[in-house]
């Protein structure tokens, strides 16, 4: 009988409010069964859209390294943070390249894991983690203000 590797699928989503904006990321670790294991819900200062899509996989690779004896499946909805990672575009924006150097490492760390390119609508919660991050900056902000 073949024994049963548990997963963790760990979908993550970094959002900026103009490019460069307000940015934030959002992360959600689940078993297979959907049972929710933590979300990060984290505001990161300015940052263009694909810095906060990194910075939301670099936080979800070290969030998943508590986790490092199941399987892990990455969930994300952007294509250049996906292709680059997969080596089907080039990363040529020298910011970027840092990003992705850090990533390919921490990867290394998951030989069995796997990286999936999901479509925008299945990865609304952690989308929504991302953008609640940085309303939530904005409220604590203005009442510090009063």
């Amino acid at each position: 009988m073949k024994e049963v590797v548990e997963e963790i699928i760990v979908n993550f989503d970094g959002a900026a409010q103009g490019n460069p904006g307000p940015a934030g990321i959002g992360i959600i670790l689940q078993r297979k069964d959907g049972s929710v294991v933590k979300t990060i819900s984290h505001f990161l200062g300015p940052r263009t859209n694909n810095q906060a899509e990194y910075e939301a996989f670099l936080t979800a690779l070290k969030q998943a390294l508590k986790f490092a004896k199941y399987r892990i499946v990455f969930r994300t909805d952007s294509e250049l943070l996906f292709r680059q990672i997969k080596g089907s575009y080039k990363v040529k924006n020298n910011e970027l390249k840092k990003y992705h150097d850090r990533a390919i490492k921490l990867l290394k760390l998951f030989p069995d894991a796997i990286l999936e390119l999901l479509p925008r609508e299945l990865n609304t919660q952690a989308d929504r983690l991302a953008k609640k991050a940085i309303k939530d900056y904005f409220k604590v902000d203005s009442k510090d203000e009063k």
